[in-house]
This record gives C-alpha cells, sequence and structure tokens, in this order.
C-alpha cells in the first residue's frame, strides 16, 4: 500500500521523534560507567543516541553504541568543567535552560497527547478502509535480468525456453544491482517502476517470463513469482500510525494556536508567519 508524498516525507522526522519521546524505563538503569564519580546509564546512553542519532547514519550498533558513549563522556566532561567555572550562575545559562525546559514539555506533551493517543485500532482501520478499493493485484514480485543488448536478452530467453533457471540467470547474467539476489525485486505497485516495466510487468500471470523489454537501463527479462491485493498490514502499521499521528499532530496545534493569544511585534516576521501555510506543523527535534 503506498502513502502519499508528504505522508512518507513525514515518516522520516515522526519515527525519529518516536524514539525522543519515550520515556525510559527504570530498567536501563544500569551504569556503564563513571565519569569523576558521576555514572552514566543505559538509560543516558538511550536519550544520548536520540539526540545524535542522525549524525550517526547507518553506523553498525557496536559503533554507534561506541560513539554515543563518547559523546556522553565530552558532555559530562564539559559540564563539570562549566560548573567548575560557576557558569550556572550566568544569565546565558538560565536562558539556555528554560529554552530546553520548555523543549522537554512540548517533547513530553506529544508523546502524551499525539504519540500514545494513536492506537493500532486507528491504523487498522485506515489500512482495511485503503485495501477495500484496491485490486487484488495491485501489488506484484518479480525478477528481473538486465543486460545491455537486445541480442543478449534473446540470448537468455532463449536459455530460459530451454528449462535453465531464472534465478541463476540473473544471477551469472544481470548486470543490474538485484543480480546477486537472483533478480528479485520484492513487491511493488504500479507506476513505482519506469513506465516500460511497469506495463509489461503488470501483464504478466505469476510464472510468466516476458519478451525482451527496454527501458533507459537496457534490456529486461521479467518474471512475476507472485501478486497479492496489498502489503500485510504490519508490514505498513508503522507508516500508517506515521500517518495518523502527522493527523493528530496538526489537529493538536491548530486547537493550540485557536485557543491562545499569539501577538508577533516584528512586522517582517508578522508578515511571514500570516502566509497560507503558517499553521503548518513543525516536526520536533
Amino acid at each position: 500500500m503506498k502513502l502519499k508524498s508528504n505522508i512518507v516525507i513525514a515518516i522520516c522526522w515522526i519515527m525519529g521523534f518516536a524514539a525522543i519521546a519515550t520515556t525510559p524505563s527504570l530498567a536501563e538503569d544500569k551504569v556503564i560507567a563513571n565519569i569523576n564519580g558521576s555514572p552514566i546509564t543505559e538509560a543516558d546512553l538511550k536519550l544520548a543516541e536520540t539526540d545524535i542519532g542522525p549524525e550517526l547514519g547507518r553506523m553498525p550498533a557496536a559503533q554507534r553504541r561506541r560513539a554515543t558513549l563518547e559523546y556522553l563522556i565530552q558532555v559530562r566532561l564539559l559540564s563539570d568543567a562549566a560548573k567548575a567555572a560557576k557558569l550556572e550562575e550566568g544569565e546565558a545559562y538560565k536562558k539556555r535552560l528554560n529554552y530546553f525546559r520548555q523543549r522537554a514539555l512540548r517533547d513530553t506533551y506529544f508523546e502524551n497527547n499525539v504519540m500514545n493517543a494513536v492506537t493500532d485500532a486507528e491504523a487498522k482501520a485506515l489500512y482495511q478502509k485503503r485495501i477495500a478499493s484496491l485490486s487484488e493485484d495491485s501489488q506484484i514480485r518479480a525478477r528481473h535480468i538486465l543486460v545491455k543488448t537486445e541480442a543478449e536478452a534473446r540470448d537468455i530467453a532463449e536459455l530460459i525456453n530451454r528449462g535453465q533457471d531464472f534465478v541463476e540467470l540473473a544471477k551469472k547474467k544481470s548486470t543490474g544491482p538485484s543480480g546477486p539476489r537472483g533478480g528479485d525485486l520484492g513487491y511493488f505497485s504500479q507506476g513505482d517502476m519506469v513506465k516500460e516495466f511497469d506495463t509489461a510487468a503488470f501483464k504478466l500471470k505469476v510464472g510468466q517470463v516476458s519478451e525482451p523489454i527496454k527501458t533507459k537501463f537496457g534490456w529486461h527479462l521479467i518474471k512475476v513469482e507472485d501478486k497479492r491485493k496489498a502489503a500485510p498490514f504490519e508490514e505498513v502499521k508503522n507508516q500508517v500510525k506515521t500517518e495518523l499521528i502527522y493527523k493528530k499532530a496538526q489537529e493538536v496545534l491548530d486547537g493550540l494556536r485557536k485557543a491562545a493569544k499569539i501577538e508577533i511585534l516584528d512586522p517582517v516576521l508578522k508578515k511571514a508567519i500570516e502566509q497560507p501555510d503558517r499553521g503548518s506543523f513543525t516536526p520536533p527535534g
């Protein structure tokens, strides 16, 4: 099941915020390090990772854990140095502390009134409503063999007609990135692939292999492995909940705006804020 493009974009920040909004449990308070006698716990590590996680990219879990601990050690050392320099007494610190206190309150409110307000039951109801209008073969699972020339494609097609295995031929002959997987493209919906490939693939029956098909990437032989109405609910549940969370967040924020007295004194900012999109939801984080 495909989501609207703006919802797909929203997934990135909603799922990231879900981790930030989740309060660590007492079970995570295992001490993993001590800095000048002050403990760092598993809960501290989890909170820190939600803070710097995007900067760590797709780093392997062990490296993420080490990098996060290094970050926490730096935070503690600089924090201790700031205390020793009595920076807690300065106005700059107090203003920053107030800002982060408000952010923490925002995060907690978001968790209680948005994240926790969207249930699996609501997500499943939306999912069922969406798939009710889909055809029985709205998604297919296919394999393909990609080569440079039509002649190569026709030679491979002849080998398939003689009984050679499509998967093994894909591993040996395909120049595409799916070649090592036997050409497996997984499940996809109509419109996900380039037009020529898409049109040919959705005309095939399960088990059938196409004639050579030309696209901007080269020449393809396509084999359909399966057809289904939509991805199972469990496979797309998080995406559906993300859509509902985004909608709920916008509703909550709109309600708070209507109930509040907001005065923008800077004329340039006032004009910018009052533009038609001024009420769009700004991602937490």
